[in-house]
């Protein structure tokens, strides 16, 4: 069975729709109560880091210029493993789950939270695994061993 969703929805698109759910789902449930002070705290972490991450990632797309849009990995020219691909494979993603996690924080919605990852488990199905049988495809063994040597997320 094909599927028909694989690299269809941009990722953003994906985090902004869980983003809308998590507030919904925050509009119908009990917050959690925490010290207004951790709870800042929290989303701000969460949000720096996100951004930091995602931004990086795209930056060092761009020092090599290869494609950034996830829609079309077969436009890559070259695979990135450097800066802050040594550490996850995918930064971008990565980047944005944070930003949901801190939207939950920020939400103070257990639900909210558990729902954040939903991103996940749709980006290592629709967006994640197309992504890697193309790299596999266009880089080979190369690809292989740094999937080897670099966990998908963290």
């Amino acid at each position: 069975m094909k599927i028909t969703l694989s690299l269809k929805i941009p990722p953003v698109l994906v985090a902004l729709g869980v983003a809308l759910l998590m507030w919904l789902v925050s509009l119908l449930t009990t917050p959690v109560l925490f010290l207004a002070g951790v709870r800042m705290l929290l989303t701000g972490l969460c949000l720096i880091f996100g951004g930091a991450v995602a931004t990086a990632g795209v930056f060092d797309f761009k020092s090599v210029q290869t494609t950034v849009n996830p829609l079309f990995p077969q436009n890559t020219t070259c695979l990135v493993k450097t800066g802050v691909y040594q550490f996850t494979r995918n930064p971008m993603y990565l980047g944005l789950f944070f930003i949901l996690l801190g939207w939950g924080c920020y939400l103070a919605n257990g639900y909210s939270l558990l729902i954040s990852t939903v991103f996940v488990l749709y980006m290592n199905h629709f967006q994640i695994a197309p992504e890697e049988r193309c790299l596999s495809a266009l880089f080979g063994d190369e690809y292989e061993a740094y999937k080897q040597s670099v966990r998908r997320w963290l």
